[in-house]
Parts: structure tokens; C-alpha cells; sequence
């Protein structure tokens, strides 16, 4: 990658005085460099973009200013490089410090201002590499984006949602030297997937210049803080020789555990032994009228550990208590609350709406209104959107209602449904008034009391990294939340036979997906399919979910009735034994390599901590491995279990 160099023109016109703010600016058009024994960064002042040279391969990572609306108004070395920024968007001037980390392959920029935030803020510019390269995206599970695929969309990724980037970083690589950025301020951040070379549609992007690549590219921006800048944001770059989308995870594994994020499930296990229980089952939603019986008939076709998501009543727990390998657990929510003025017009109510929290506990926006959440469809179709419940309040209503239950019915687990899933909010109410950083506390504090004072098996939805040191699963981390089907958060028992295009090539597609959560939380929280994308969701599919289950060391979710289960009971039980020794064996390991064994990603093998190594042939022939057996195609191989 060739070094580009910025040519300066200066014009001086007559006797014409400049002013200090223009004398600034031509001031800062100057290139400037710092340098350490691994990195030497130049900030080119006439657009604030930064090209970092690895002095270990002589790779130099250049970045490319995408964004509108950022001008250099002055900087200088002084303790790292100094730099003024004006966003004119919103008039903001911004302090701008980009300093090396002492002699580490890492470079953090921090950005400072004070004032009113009307419009997000695009800073750093991004790193645009060249073709053959790959973006490393922590949505949900993971996914990798050739920066020359076409068909990728552009989109933008909050870091405060499961619904987002779930993990606080992305990278891009060519499969060894690579480049991550690690958000160190995550609330109120979020990522763009761009494309360098096309005109976008989003004002903030600017439009391709002459010598664009066409490439995708990844740059962060920064969200206000009820409307102003608030406090310090940081990002932190760091630079790799060698180990491509691994070390990334690596790096991010030890940042975790600085930042205390970092707790295992074997420390959760001897807190609460249930845990264990959790470990290798299967995740079971079904609504037959006796649970017990079912269960018993599961087990007796080898389908062993069992987490029962659905609730039931006193007797059905007890039985199912007494029952070896079997976690009982039940569906909680505490976001959503319909005013019971719409009672009338639904085809139901929510057993589990706070009603009594409407409308004094329920979220108001900067403009007074209050935050429409879930909508529920009416008796004549439409649609009713309920309130969303303040964070604040929500603890308040679970140590209501979980405590009376627990006296009754006994159960060891809970799922609660949102909370990791919707995202951070702001809330303008003025009884219980919060910053997304509020909002995240108090989401955590609903979990760690379910967890920790109830002693119950957690579990929340899709998934995020906040919540590691409260939970114990995440229903939805391995389903990519922009590639589901359609309506799969409502029409979740309907079985699909035809495959929409972007499940197959993005949900399952085994040539973009990457094991991110894994390779930094496996042996942290077990990750499950979503409840509207089990294993069992598009029986076409069936397979390849095995396949990933097994790689990944997690465990599959299954969803049925009486019917479907009679007429694909072997099928039930082939994928139980395909993947959940293999998650049992796992569960408490972290796994310490994910390798591409063919170019073409067809063969996959990860490696665990414990000596178990899984290989995948997700492809149409055979592979030939390194001790000369074969693997067939769509088949897998486990050793040291």
C-alpha cells in the first residue's frame, strides 16, 4: 500500500491581513508525526485523516476523509498530536489528541467539547483498505464483509443495543495483518459501513472523490448526551502483524477483563450450581398442555439436558425439578406496558405488562412524548404500540413480582426478554430522568438481581457484552438480527420451507460468519439461535445450524408441538447428539483459535482450551485432513472430547 502525499498550496493576496482563525487553518495543513518502535502515525492537517506505518511488515493503513462537515482548525505535537476541530454542522470545536501508547502497536485518539450536539459527530475518518481485505463486524455472533463485495448495504451499527455491535470494536484484516479499533466509550457511539467510491444517500457522508477504491470501510461516530457533547470519547486502534480476526478477539479478551467485564461461568457456577445444569442443554420452547410427559419422552430418545423455557404451573416445576439434567425456567419482560385503555381493542393482555407503571413509570423523549416500544396487533388488525418502562423503574417491578412467584413456583432459571436486545434510552422524564449510561446501569441491575439475589439462571435476548458479569445465556446471539425471516418476532412457530436469500447467504452462510462472541465470551455466557431462528426454523437448514452449533460449541434451541415433534423425532434427537456433547464438553473453555483450513472458507476447525478440537466440511466435497482420513461434505469431526 503505497504512502499518499498531500501537496499544500498557499496564496497570498496583496497586503490583505489573515485573520488568526485563517492563519490557524493554513497553519494546519501541515503534515505532523509521531512515532514509536512499532508505529510511525502522520496526521495530514488538511483533512485530519491519519496514515499509520507498521514498522513490523512496512504496511502503512491510510485513511480516507468520508465524513462532511469536519475542518482542521489547528494542531501540533505536544504530547502526541494536538489537534482543533471544528464541526460545522453543528458549530462545535473540538480538542482532538491522538498520542501512541508507549511502545504498543496502539493508538488512541480522544476527542473533547463542550456544548450543544444536534447532529452525530464522525470521528476518527476511516481506514479504507484495499481489495482482499475484510471488515470484522461484532454483530450478534460475528460476520466478516469482503470491503469488495457489492452486495453489501450500507447501514449503521449502535453500540449501545444487542441490536448493534455487541462487543465494543470492529477491524479489518486480510486474514493476518490486520487493524481493530476498540470503543472505549460505547454508550453513546455507533459504527457506519460505508462505501468509499459511492455518492451515499446519508448528508453526513461525503461523496466519492477521484481516487476512492469503491471499497466498504468502517467509521465510527459519536451520539449526544441528552443533546450536548457531554463527556470525553475515546477510541484506541490497534495494530496487528500477524493473526488477523483471533487477535483481534484476543485483545479484546484481555481489554474485558481490564474493564471488569469479565466473569466465567464456572465462577457463576459456584455461585449458583444450577449453572451447570444449563451447560450443553438444548433450548426447548414448546406449549403442549403436559410438559412433564413431554419431557420424559424427550429423554427417553437420548435427548438428556434440557433448559423448559416455557412456564407452567407449581406441579409441572416440582415434577420437572426431580427430574435429573432438567433446568426449569420461564419468560419475564420488564420493558413494555400497553395503556389499559387499549385493552378493549387487543385479542389479549400481556400477563406480564406492568399495567400500574402507566403512565408515571413510562419513558418521555425530549419532546415530552412518550417512547413507543413493542406494538401488539388489535382485533381488527392493527397494530397498538405499547410504552417502553424506564430502566430506572424496572428493578422496582421485578422485586415485585419475581420473590411471591419464587414462594410458589420453584423455578432454578429465567428469561428476560429486551433487555440486552433494545437499546439504551434516554429518558426526559422528570421523576426518573436518564443518560443512555444511566439506562445501561439500571438494565444491569435488573439482570444482577435475577442473577445474583434470586439466584436464578439469567437469560436475556440477542445479547450484549454489558450484561457478561449478570447473565448466563443469550437467547439470539447466534441468529445475525438483520438476517432473520421476516416477522420473526412474531410468527415465531411458523416453519419455514422456502429460504429467503439473505438467511442463506448472511444467516447461515458460513463463508461470512465468524465465531467473535466465542473466540472472547465462550466460556462466559452460552450463546442460543433466537426464538423466531431455531435450529429447526427452515428444516432445510437443519443441518448446517448443527454444523455451526458443533464448531461453535453452543447449543441448539428447538420450538414445537405435539405434531412436528412425532413426525421429526429422530431428526430432534440426531441434532441433540450432533452438538450438545460437543457444547457440554466446551462450555467452561475458552476458545483459543478459529482457522480457515480451505481459501474458500468451505472447511472451518476451532480450538478450545480443554485439547478439543472441532473440524467442519460445510461444503460439497470431501477434504482431505492432516492425518490423511477424510472429512465428507457437511460433515464434522471432534477430537480430544
Amino acid at each position: 500500500m503505497k504512502k499518499r502525499i498531500v501537496f499544500c498550496i498557499c496564496v497570498s493576496v496583496g497586503t490583505a491581513r489573515v485573520s488568526p482563525i485563517a492563519a490557524q487553518a493554513i497553519e494546519a495543513t501541515k503534515d505532523l508525526a509521531i512515532r514509536n518502535t512499532l508505529l510511525a502515525v502522520t496526521f495530514h492537517g488538511a483533512d485530519g485523516t491519519l496514515a499509520v506505518e507498521d514498522l513490523r511488515t512496512q504496511r502503512t493503513w491510510e485513511q480516507q476523509p468520508i465524513a462532511r462537515g469536519i475542518e482542521v482548525v489547528g494542531a501540533e505535537v505536544k504530547d502526541g498530536i494536538r489537534a482543533t476541530l471544528r464541526h460545522t454542522p453543528s458549530k462545535l470545536e473540538i480538542a482532538a489528541t491522538i498520542r501512541l501508547d508507549g511502545d504498543k502497536p496502539e493508538l488512541v485518539v480522544s476527542l473533547a467539547a463542550q456544548g450543544k450536539m444536534p447532529n452525530a459527530f464522525a470521528y476518527p475518518h476511516p481506514f479504507v483498505t484495499e481489495k482482499g481485505t475484510y471488515l470484522v463486524v461484532p454483530m450478534n455472533e460475528g460476520i466478516s464483509y469482503p470491503v469488495d463485495d457489492a452486495t453489501i448495504k450500507p447501514m449503521r451499527l449502535i453500540a449501545y443495543s444487542g441490536h448493534g455491535i455487541c462487543m465494543g470494536f470492529w477491524g479489518a484484516t486480510d486474514g493476518r495483518q490486520a487493524l481493530m479499533a476498540i470503543i472505549e466509550t460505547p454508550d453513546d457511539a455507533g459504527v457506519r459501513i460505508v462505501r468509499a467510491g459511492e455518492r451515499a444517500r446519508d448528508k453526513s457522508v461525503a461523496p466519492a472523490g477521484k481516487n476512492d477504491t469503491g471499497v466498504l470501510c468502517l467509521a465510527p461516530d459519536w451520539d449526544a448526551q441528552r443533546g450536548v457533547w457531554g463527556y470525553e470519547r475515546r477510541l484506541r486502534f490497534v495494530f496487528f502483524d500477524k493473526g488477523g480476526h483471533v487477535a483481534m478477539c484476543k485483545r479484546y479478551r484481555d481489554y474485558a477483563k481490564q474493564i471488569g467485564l469479565f466473569k466465567t461461568l464456572e465462577q457463576k457456577r459456584r455461585e449458583n450450581p444450577n449453572v451447570d445444569l444449563l451447560v450443553g442443554a438444548v433450548n426447548v420452547w414448546c406449549w403442549e398442555k403436559d410438559p412433564v410427559a413431554m419431557v420424559k419422552e424427550m429423554q427417553a430418545a437420548g435427548i438428556e439436558r434440557i433448559l423448559w423455557s416455557n412456564r407452567q404451573g407449581p406441579e409441572g416445576i416440582r415434577a420437572m425439578n426431580a427430574m435429573p439434567l432438567v433446568l426449569t425456567s420461564r419468560y419475564d419482560i420488564y420493558q413494555d406496558v400497553m395503556n389499559p385503555e387499549n385493552f378493549k381493542l387487543l385479542r389479549g393482555v400481556h400477563q406480564d405488562w406492568p399495567t400500574e407503571a402507566w403512565p408515571k413509570d413510562i419513558m418521555l423523549d425530549d419532546k415530552g412524548e412518550w417512547r413507543r416500544g413493542w406494538q401488539v396487533t388489535a382485533r381488527d388488525g392493527s397494530r397498538i404500540p405499547c410504552g417502553v418502562l424506564c430502566d430506572m423503574r424496572a428493578p422496582e417491578y421485578a422485586k415485585k413480582r419475581i420473590p411471591p412467584e419464587l414462594q410458589t413456583h420453584d423455578y432454578r432459571c429465567r428469561f428476560i426478554d429486551t433487555t440486552t436486545a433494545s437499546p439504551w434510552r434516554e429518558c426526559y422524564h422528570p421523576d426518573h430522568p436518564m443518560t443512555r449510561s444511566d439506562s445501561k446501569k439500571w438494565k444491569m441491575e435488573l439482570l444482577r438481581f435475577v442473577s445474583e439475589e434470586m439466584k436464578l439462571v439469567t437469560g436475556s435476548e440477542t445479547g450484549h457484552e454489558a450484561s457478561v458479569p449478570y447473565v448466563h445465556y443469550f437467547e439470539g446471539m447466534l441468529s445475525l438480527g438483520p438476517y432473520r425471516v421476516p416477522e420473526a418476532g412474531r410468527r415465531m412457530q411458523e416453519i419455514w420451507d422456502t429460504v429467503p436469500e439473505n438467511v442463506a447467504k448472511f444467516q447461515m452462510g458460513h463463508r461470512y460468519r465468524l465465531p467473535l462472541w466465542e473466540l472472547v465470551y465462550h466460556d462466559c455466557v452460552v450463546a442460543q439461535w433466537y426464538w423466531g431462528d431455531y435450529s429447526n426454523k427452515l428444516p432445510s437448514l437443519w443441518d448446517k445450524r448443527d454444523l455451526f452449533n458443533a464448531l461453535y460449541g453452543t447449543p441448539p434451541m428447538f420450538m414445537f408441538n405435539r405434531k412436528f415433534w412425532e413426525a421429526n423425532k429422530q431428526r430432534f434427537v440426531q441434532s441433540y447428539r450432533a452438538t450438545c456433547p460437543i457444547a457440554r464438553a466446551t462450555g467452561y473453555s475458552e476458545m483459543t483459535d478459529h482457522r480457515f483450513l480451505t481459501p474458500d472458507r468451505d472447511v472451518q476447525q476451532t480450538v478450545f482450551a480443554n485439547g478439543v478440537t472441532v473440524t467442519v466440511n460445510f461444503g460439497e466435497k470431501p477434504f482431505k485432513m492432516a492425518d490423511g482420513t477424510e472429512l465428507k461434505a457437511m460433515g464434522y469431526v471432534v477430537k480430544g472430547l
